[in-house]
């Protein structure tokens, strides 16, 4: 018995997928390129950055192993370079791409920004952070979405009007990476296997962070 398909019910499932291409690839990378041009980029660097952030999101680089000690660095205590984490070990690491790449243009921007309005505007990003950071379980730390980038912004018009986009990137980025991330390990309590600093796929909170506050400058 043959069973014919709807030609109604085919477009429709092919609507469907283009709607979830547009709302999941093409807005997203638009808004990626939007927010680099905003922070200075050129459109061939901005390529290249977002093209080390989809990449990079599968790298991570170990940087400390938990011991009952506390912390000691990762490459001394694998002594060189980590193929395989033992099973009931605990190793910080720092994702390429969705935090390495966020802090290299951090730096980039830092020596064209305003240092007094860029560092107070990150101090107390980091303070926010921190206090709205909770560390679950099983999952991590976790940060409301939108409070750090639009802190970011306010804190970015406040401290320095002129050059608001760069700090607000900055104080961004640098708030959920201090403020959640790292003052936070000291909380992970005992969980095995990698805690992945921006780790979490492309779209990670920092990287976010980091778009939404450039986008919303």
């Amino acid at each position: 018995m043959i069973f014919l398909i709807p030609l109604s019910f085919l477009l429709f499932f092919l609507f469907v997928l283009i709607l979830i291409f547009f709302l999941f690839v093409i807005i997203p990378v638009q808004a990626v390129r939007i927010a680099l041009g905003k922070l200075g980029l050129s459109p061939v660097v901005a390529f290249f950055v977002f093209l080390a952030t989809l990449i990079g999101s599968f790298i991570n680089i170990p940087l400390a192993v938990k011991t009952s000690t506390g912390f000691v660095p990762a490459f001394s205590y694998f002594s060189g370079f980590v193929f395989d984490v033992p099973e009931g070990t605990q190793v910080i690491a720092l994702n390429f791409g969705g935090a390495l790449v966020p802090i290299c243009l951090c730096i980039y921007l830092f020596f064209r920004t305003p240092v007094i309005p860029t560092v107070l505007a990150t101090i107390i990003s980091t303070v926010l952070c921190y206090r709205l950071a909770t560390v679950v379980p099983g999952i991590g730390v976790t940060l409301p979405a939108f409070i750090p980038p639009l802190a970011a912004v306010l804190l970015a018009f406040l401290f320095s009007p002129k050059n608001k986009i760069p700090v607000a990137y900055i104080s961004g980025v640098m708030g959920v990476l201090i403020g959640a991330d790292l003052l936070n390990l000291p909380h992970l309590g005992n969980f095995q296997g990698v805690m992945s600093i921006g780790g979490a796929g492309v779209y990670d909170g920092i990287f976010l962070v980091g778009i939404f506050s450039a986008l919303l400058a």
